[in-house]
């Protein structure tokens, strides 16, 4: 695991003072350039999805989305994906959440999610744990089991782990890298 760590490192380019002065930003889009790198990043994720007996893949808007539809693919799953609200046609569920300033609302088409269905949730980063926790709502609210949480990286100085440990409920929750 220590060469794809590294591999991925090496394709995350860090952007000073984005989006407000003082805070660097992670982007991951020389990594998803890369298709060593993002096919990678595609099996490890996949590979977490099986060990944790994983039946669909949800991906939380917008990065989330890039990585786990190829992560469903790569494990015969099915992707679906949560959405800011307003963004869904039809029918939703939704589950709001505070932000530092504020507060937001993702939605998922409850259809789309079964009693049996276990489900991995997948995003780019870790950082705060807000909207990350209310996917993991969300899943149950529709009637699912949370199978687990991975991500490529977690700011583990922001604290996002233990905010979702209760959340989780025992569930897994797998960081390629944390930083």
């Amino acid at each position: 695991m220590t060469d794809i760590r590294e591999l991925l490192l090496s394709r995350i380019r860090d952007v000073a003072d984005y989006p407000q002065p003082g805070v660097t930003f992670k982007d991951i889009t020389p990594l998803l350039a890369d298709p060593s790198a993002f096919t990678a990043l595609t099996d490890a994720l996949a590979g977490i999805a099986g060990r944790t007996g994983a039946t669909k893949v949800v991906g939380l808007e917008a990065r989330g989305f890039i990585l786990g539809a190829p992560v469903a693919v790569r494990a015969g799953l099915g992707f679906i994906p949560v959405r800011k609200a307003g963004k869904l046609p039809g029918a939703t569920l939704g589950q709001a959440y505070d932000l530092e300033y504020g507060s937001a609302e993702i939605e998922v088409h409850a259809e789309d999610l079964a009693a049996e269905d276990r489900v991995l949730i997948v995003d780019d980063v870790l950082a705060t744990g807000g909207t990350a926790e209310a996917s993991i709502q969300l899943v149950r609210r529709a009637g699912a089991e949370v199978a687990g949480l991975a991500v490529l990286m977690e700011l583990g100085f922001l604290k996002g782990r233990a905010r979702l440990e209760a959340a989780l409920a025992g569930a897994p929750l797998e960081a390629l890298l944390t930083i």
